[in-house]
């Protein structure tokens, strides 16, 4: 089994965003902002020359008035655009990032339906990409406070050094203050999430359920479990607008004392002749601003959720998917083996050391007790999960060394509670193949589907959303859509559990008549195991027994299977 690993989740989501990240939205951010800052860094300068001119007996302000207007007019435009870049970048890197993370779950198949939950998913999805989306404008915004902190801090080192010496007494303290802050600030940020994606997960958990609560009266009871974690979700959110608060008043003491410490420095020096008054004006513009990089409080908060969402998001990029592969599948009969397949599990082993081979044509029966590892050995032997150790082979070619067009070509499956996909009736049947209307009609006759699709509004055409299916008709399609891609290995996974007996018998024999290829199929009837060829009895993971249904009838415990106690 090949692994490949995204390299640093983290990483690979903020390269993600460069990269969707970089076009004219690009171009419009860093160049407003390039206008923001060097308007910002101009304008002490030219009103202490405009308040110079006045004050000189003679002088004229004319020219610095022009320049102070073409300063403002330039800081507001370069403002107004900054917005604009923003919303552009963020928006295009928010796309990059959802499509992303969404093809990387879907790369994972089973494993990250596992790891994750759907909820979980969902609020990463929603909720993380645009905090993460942000990384370009906070990286942005961030280089020009810093560049504006260190023009403010040169322009007072060129005005008088004593003034930078008094601010940067400031920024060490400043500077810790912002590391504590940043760090802590991420923490809370991703138990808030993390809490989001809980109650998210919780409300689809009951959405799926919601006609049992109904028909319990359980509705309040499973709303006060939907918002329980809100406590936790408040205590949180209160802890990091404290956060915020207290890196607030440190600023709000720690800055403006610097600047009247600056602004004294400045007084002194027009007294004793060294500055002018409007270089005193200048002063008081750009000693906040030598200051303002440590300031940036909102910018801070922004990087912290960054940081929080990028933590989370790259928790999913971090887990490995199977490599795929890239082998042809030659023409053959459909012959599975298996040898050594073991399947680790949370709890321990799903599977151990498996070994079976179902002949060509032939049809096997998995039987055995709830979690005995059936549903685990059908996703294994099709290659919809990379066993831990072991190997799979289909025609004598490893199974995770086949290309997947091939393999899904060559493997299709029929599962307990299908989700039908497609526009219409004939889209889900045909959902993954590019089978003709005639052969979908086909496939519904041997799934036992074809009346009462005839009786839907529209037939075959009847778009989904407007066809009122029960759960057993559901199985049907699903079973058709299995049927219809001729498949050379056919992967049953309790797929007639909601037909009635009558019903399954009619499509049990029908396919029986009609195969060509192998079929391997998840039963707990006893009727369903005694039509297949063999029989294979799992218990705890490992193969306990296999052969023929008669001859496994004989055991006490194989017929316990069968009986209402033991029905899962």
């Amino acid at each position: 089994m090949r692994i490949v690993r995204d390299a640093g989740g983290r990483r690979a989501v903020l390269r993600g965003v460069w990269g969707r990240s970089l076009g004219w939205g690009a171009v419009v951010l860093v160049g407003a902002t390039l206008v923001n800052s060097v308007c910002a860094l101009l304008l002490p300068a030219v009103l202490a020359g405009a308040a110079d001119a006045v004050l000189r007996e003679g002088g004229s302000a004319w020219a610095a008035g022009i320049w102070l207007g073409v300063v403002l007019i330039g800081s507001l435009a370069g403002a107004s655009l900054v917005k604009v870049g923003e919303v552009a970048c963020t928006s295009a890197a928010t796309l990059r990032i959802r499509d992303l993370l969404i093809g990387h779950v879907l790369a994972l198949g089973l494993p990250g339906e596992r790891a994750f939950s759907a909820g979980d998913l969902t609020s990463r999805v929603v909720s993380g990409a645009p905090q993460v989306a942000a990384a370009m404008p906070v990286l942005v915004g961030g280089a020009s406070n810093l560049a504006v902190s260190i023009g403010g801090f040169v322009a007072l080192a060129l005005i008088d050094w004593r003034l930078a010496a008094t601010v940067v007494l400031a920024v060490p303290l400043g500077l810790v203050l912002m590391r504590v802050f940043v760090r802590r600030a991420s923490d809370l940020a991703t138990r808030y999430q993390e809490i989001q994606g809980e109650i998210s997960a919780r409300m689809l958990d009951a959405l799926a359920g919601v006609r049992t609560i109904r028909a319990s009266g359980t509705w309040r009871r499973e709303a006060d479990r939907i918002l329980a974690p809100l406590p936790e979700l408040s205590a949180s959110g209160r802890d990091l607008w404290r956060a915020y608060g207290r890196i607030q008043g440190h600023g709000t003491l720690l800055l403006p004392l610097t600047g009247l410490a600056a602004l004294a420095v400045a007084g002194q020096g027009v007294l004793a002749g060294r500055l002018t008054p409007g270089q005193m004006l200048a002063v008081a513009g750009y000693a906040p601003m030598a200051l303002g990089v440590l300031g940036q409080t909102s910018l801070l908060l922004r990087l912290a959720r960054l940081r929080a969402g990028a933590r989370r998001i790259g928790a999913i990029l971090d887990h490995p998917v199977t490599a795929p592969g890239v082998r042809p599948l030659p023409p053959g009969p459909g012959e599975l083996r298996l040898r050594g397949v073991t399947v680790e599990g949370d709890g321990g082993p799903l599977l151990t050391a498996v070994d079976l081979t179902v002949p060509a044509g032939s049809s096997a029966a998995l039987v055995g007790r709830s979690g005995a590892g059936k549903t685990t050995l059908a996703a294994v032997a099709g290659g919809l999960l990379a066993p831990d150790r072991g190997h799979v082979h289909l025609d004598g070619v490893p199974i995770d060394a086949i290309s997947p067009g091939e393999l899904r070509r060559a493997v299709a499956y029929a599962f307990e509670r299908p989700h039908l996909l497609g526009a219409d009736i004939t889209g889900a049947v045909s959902y993954g193949s590019d089978a003709s209307r005639s052969a979908v009609e086909r496939a519904a006759v041997i799934a036992g589907a074809d009346g009462f699709v005839r009786l839907l509004p529209h037939g075959y055409a009847t778009p989904l959303d407007e066809a009122p299916l029960s759960g057993g008709e559901r199985q049907r399609l699903g079973l058709a859509r299995a049927f219809v891609r001729d498949a050379r290995l056919l992967v049953l996974d309790d797929a007639t559990s909601s037909l009635d007996t009558v019903t399954e018998a009619q499509v049990s024999q029908a396919l029986t008549a009609g195969a060509t290829g192998t079929r391997l199929m998840v039963a707990h009837r006893a009727s369903t195991a005694a039509r297949a060829d063999t029989v294979v009895w799992l218990d705890t993971g490992r193969v306990r027994a296999h052969g023929p249904h008669d001859e496994l009838w004989a055991d006490p415990a194989y017929r316990a299977l069968f009986s209402p106690a033991a029905a899962p």
